[in-house]
């Protein structure tokens, strides 16, 4: 079943708050089926260089089936706050912290228990809520990014890079502080999310690459984008100028940072809790080998796939809503007369 995706500028269903989270003011996307009554509620967590809104074609589907929606901007993006590093710690980059505030928001909206959503570095962050906060995520699902368990073994990015994924040297260059100093002005954020969602010069070439990052000499060339563009690029790009996109690189600063805390759960390396992952079969970067051990970790686990990129979310939304449908109804949340 197709739906009409939010509209960033003024839609019905949604409502745009924001509520202060250990110390810190968050924006964040909320809704609620017509009516007003709702059985449970979905928190979906977005990723890079995305933002609330990149669940647009995610909520219209969720407030159907009768679930209250809740879509936080994540750190350092949109509305929410960006502090600076330093003098801030890096930790507030991190999955902690993300966890943190997810159940502060939760408590914030007065949900005692929620199914929790994760796409890119969102799903990192959801896998991560549902073991620092157990009593809190009910279910949990995760498009493209696999479940990894923590390490009592510090492992760096360069060792990760030099290793089994090479495909992570676009982080390399994303946490070296080069991207931000090109990437500066209304313009330039405009070209470079063009660019990250697919965008090719006159000639072909991309200016994003999985193994060197973003090539910078390209973003002037850059041309329309399939999947971000029009009024819906013109939101991206006012709410990624209202902070600069340094502070959302920071998320890629953050490797140590996360291990440090992961330590705290090397004996809570098991999600029992029902889980569904969707893989994005053309993924370059989280690739479908990546995720082949998940299910030592997660016994209730559920899969799925659709052919698509990493932006599987609004590139093929009715596969990948299908599946969460198909997940939920089996869980008991939802029947198939209801939609």
């Amino acid at each position: 079943m197709a739906f009409q995706p939010i509209d960033p500028e003024s839609d019905s269903r949604i409502e745009h708050k924001t509520a202060v989270l250990n110390g810190l003011t968050y924006h964040y996307l909320y809704g609620v089926p017509p009516g007003g009554s709702f059985k449970a509620t979905v928190f979906l967590i977005h990723g890079w260089p995305d933002c609330s809104m990149g669940w647009r074609y995610q909520i219209p589907l969720f407030l159907r089936m009768g679930f209250r929606v809740v879509a936080p901007d994540l750190m350092g993006f949109g509305g929410t706050d960006a502090p600076k590093v330093p003098p801030a710690p890096i930790s507030l980059y991190g999955y902690k912290r993300a966890a943190d505030d997810i159940a502060a928001l939760a408590k914030e909206v007065g949900a005692q228990q929620i199914i929790l959503g994760g796409h890119d570095w969102g799903g990192f962050v959801v896998w991560r809520t549902a073991q620092w906060y157990p009593e809190l995520v009910s279910r949990v699902f995760s498009v493209c990014t696999p479940y990894t368990a923590p390490h009592k073994d510090y492992v760096s990015l360069e060792d990760i890079v030099k290793g089994p994924l090479p495909q992570f040297g676009y982080q390399i260059h994303l946490a070296s502080g080069e991207v931000e100093k090109s990437v500066n002005s209304e313009d330039s954020i405009r070209q470079f999310l063009r660019g990250v969602y697919g965008a090719r010069t006159p000639e072909g070439e991309t200016s994003f690459d999985p193994v060197e990052g973003v090539v910078l000499k390209n973003l002037p060339k850059i041309g329309e984008s399939r999947l971000l563009n029009g009024k819906l690029l013109d939101y991206y790009v006012k709410e990624y100028c209202r902070h600069g996109i340094h502070s959302t690189l920071n998320w890629y600063r953050t490797r140590k940072s996360n291990w440090e805390e992961d330590l705290g759960l090397l004996d809570k390396k098991v999600i029992a809790i029902p889980s569904l992952f969707i893989q994005a079969t053309y993924d370059s970067v989280l690739k479908p080998e990546m995720a082949r051990g998940m299910n030592e970790y997660l016994p209730n686990l559920t899969r799925g796939e659709v052919a698509a990129t990493h932006w599987a979310l609004t590139q093929k939304p009715d596969e990948v809503n299908a599946i969460i449908r198909k997940w939920l109804e089996g869980q008991g949340y939802v029947t198939k007369a209801s939609l």
